[in-house]
């Protein structure tokens, strides 16, 4: 099993978690092998998923290292221990509970709680956050993120909502240490017509946009 700091040197070379909301997940293998074709190898399924649980077993046992897999809308500590007992590499939260927290630092498994202003985002750092979801990115936008990083600099920010192939450059310029991107990657469009190109299409524009905005800025 791997370790939460292993895990982060997953997602933070990955640059891109896609967040997965479906209405039927029985295309889940499908999609997460779309998104890898396309360079993205991190895969959220969130609990609004049905049977996101047997979701993120099949996922895990179908791709095994090929993506790490993680469990998304997570609101409480029960379920993130079911979302790791299911193979969730990592557990990422709406909200701060500082019970899933220590839970999923128990097990040594990532995981990034939300937070939105300053106050929320010290508090779920100081619980032991591995990175804090910003979330709802889209309302401050990558300005909004650059305000938060200034005084915040020790923190991991992991915004959500808002995240396009046209504001990766943005928001990791301001500070983004890894991104979410839900709809805007994985449509449920795409998904109910089995679209796999089109997935592993997009996911190919977020991991270019990523890899441009690094090849300028080395140091990032």
């Amino acid at each position: 099993m791997s370790t939460a700091h292993e895990v982060a040197e997953r997602l933070h070379g990955c640059g891109v978690v896609a967040v997965v909301r479906a209405s039927d997940g029985s295309q889940l293998v499908r999609v997460a092998e779309a998104l890898a074709a396309g360079g993205i190898d991190a895969v959220e399924v969130t609990f609004t998923v049905p049977n996101a649980v047997e979701c993120i077993q099949e996922l895990v046992r179908a791709l095994g290292d090929r993506v790490v897999v993680g469990a998304g809308t997570v609101l409480d500590a029960a379920t993130a221990r079911h979302a790791i007992l299911a193979g969730a590499r990592f557990v990422v939260s709406p909200i701060l509970d500082e019970e899933l927290v220590r839970l999923c630092r128990r097990y040594s498994v990532f995981v990034a709680p939300g937070a939105f202003t300053p106050t929320e985002v010290v508090r779920a750092w100081s619980a032991g956050a591995d990175a804090v979801k910003v979330f709802p990115a889209d309302v401050g936008g990558p300005r909004y993120l650059k305000a938060l990083r200034g005084p915040l600099p020790q923190v991991r920010l992991f915004p959500t909502g808002g995240v396009t192939p046209q504001t990766v450059g943005d928001f990791l310029a301001a500070g983004a240490w890894c991104l979410g991107a839900g709809s805007a990657l994985v449509s449920p469009q795409a998904i109910a017509s089995r679209d796999w190109g089109e997935i592993e299409r997009r996911a190919r524009e977020f991991r270019t946009a990523v890899e441009v905005f690094r090849s300028a800025r080395p140091s990032t």
